[in-house]
């Protein structure tokens, strides 16, 4: 390509990226005048990219990266609004708040949590999930005790499973009795980094 034909694209290239910039104003404007019921943006991390969701309400989803989009953004639009758009601006807390998770300088989410893809027995144990401090674990039973259904382990697993906003909410400082691993939503691999992070890596899985 040569000199000419280079400057001939440099308009299109620069009215493409001027495009792009004005429908990122829009999004992030409708999201400040309440023109769009939940805004969504990528975050990255080192457990790998993070789908978050925010409302008015607070942050309502963080979906790990081999989630599939499609069905995450399904599950928002059905279960909330189909009123959904990208905003940067409106995850700025968000990912603020995780970087300094990630970053070793943070040990406590204050982010305003929407509930409302959390079930009635699953809050309960989400709860009691998120009153487990960095640096520390606990079990399923445990859980399951503090709820006052200590016969109900398996059910309080099977809520973990589901947390629709894992990391904020700790479930991967949940283990099996005897410091097993158990299992994790985003995988096991990301609770074992995760707990890395916390100090509280389990030498046994």
């Amino acid at each position: 390509m040569n000199m000419k034909d280079m400057k001939a694209l440099a308009p299109a290239s620069d009215a493409a990226s001027r495009s792009r910039e004005a429908a990122a104003r829009l999004r992030d404007a409708a999201f400040d005048r309440h023109l769009l019921d939940v805004a969504i943006a990528t975050v990255g991390s080192p457990v790998g990219d993070l789908l978050v969701a925010v409302t008015e309400r607070g942050l309502v989803r963080i979906a790990f990266q081999d989630e599939h989009r499609d069905d995450v953004l399904d599950e928002l639009s059905i279960r909330l609004s189909p009123r959904i758009l990208e905003s940067a601006r409106a995850s700025d807390d968000v990912r603020r708040e995780l970087d300094q998770y990630f970053a070793g300088e943070r040990t406590r989410f204050d982010l305003t949590v929407d509930r409302r893809l959390i079930g009635e027995f699953a809050r309960k144990v989400l709860g009691a999930t998120a009153r487990v401090p960095f640096g520390r674990t606990t079990t399923y039973r445990e859980v399951a005790t503090r709820i006052g259904s200590p016969r109900a382990a398996r059910a309080v697993g099977n809520a973990l499973g589901s947390n629709p906003i894992p990391i904020v909410i700790p479930c991967h400082r949940v283990l099996r009795s005897g410091g097993g691993l158990g299992g994790y939503g985003g995988g096991v691999d990301r609770k074992q980094r995760l707990l890395r992070l916390e100090g509280t890596f389990p030498t046994s899985g």
